[in-house]
């Protein structure tokens, strides 16, 4: 009996494998406001009854594919940074933005399906957020370790914005200055925009060397989160030798 359950159990996870895989082709060709159930099973020479019985509807299979595109990206993000661990916190996050674009470059379907424009008639469920989450929560991590060793180079806040960073870092990082999670929300959704811009065409005919760009623009965000740049004369050029603790930032420590 249990020979047949291991046995029922590995031919769904191949069956569930082959309807994911078919929908991520169909996501690249037609995009996903027009991903049919029929039509993959049609692909697949199922009956859609029985694909039903995997994904019982369209948004159930779009969740699943959104959620492996989520941990596909956060584990590619995690194992970058395991390898610099122990670098200085601007190496770190610059690490972890280049793995984000990295993996963009290589799997932009499934980055249009989680960054780019809404399905319509699909709202995500909440068990998208811990997917969703694993790479902010790493550069969340990042300037936490900062904070919490020689300190964030902080700017001061309008006063309008003051009540909301006080109220998004109770809800994502109650450690951390509000300034700093202020900042970090900022800086993500900018590397958004990078990415994005840069994979959907935006920088065509303005910007040619786009690695440098970017890398250049994820250091200045490291900045702007309070990650203070190391001395280096190799970065004149750049600009990155500013330390960010001049009379328009505060050092913000533990």
């Amino acid at each position: 009996m249990s020979t047949a359950r291991g046995a029922r159990a590995r031919a769904r996870i191949e069956v569930t494998a082959a309807i994911k895989d078919e929908a991520r082709r169909q996501l690249a060709e037609d995009g996903a406001a027009k991903l049919s159930l029929r039509a993959v099973a049609r692909e697949l020479g199922m009956a859609s009854s029985a694909l039903y019985r995997y994904f019982p509807s369209r948004d159930d299979l779009l969740t699943a594919l959104i959620i492996d595109a989520y941990d596909s990206l956060g584990e590619t993000a995690e194992a970058a940074h395991a390898k610099v661990a122990d670098a200085g916190p601007i190496r770190r996050w610059a690490v972890v933005c280049e793995a984000v674009r990295d993996w963009a470059l290589a799997h932009p379907h499934e980055y249009a399906l989680i960054y780019g424009s809404p399905v319509p008639g699909y709202a995500a469920p909440v068990t998208t957020v811990p997917a969703a989450s694993r790479v902010g929560l790493l550069l969340i991590g990042i300037v936490r370790d900062a904070h919490q060793g020689a300190g964030v180079a902080v700017s001061p806040l309008p006063a309008e914005l003051r009540p909301e960073a006080r109220r998004m870092a109770e809800d994502l990082a109650p450690d951390l200055p509000p300034e700093a999670v202020a900042a970090l929300v900022a800086a993500w959704a900018q590397l958004s925009g990078l990415v994005g811009f840069e994979l959907f065409g935006q920088f065509n005919r303005v910007v040619e060397d786009r690695e440098a760009l970017f890398r250049y623009a994820v250091a200045r965000l490291g900045h702007g989160v309070g990650l203070v740049f190391p001395q280096d004369t190799g970065t004149q050029d750049t600009g990155t030798q500013d330390t960010g603790t001049g009379s328009d930032h505060g050092k913000s420590r533990p």
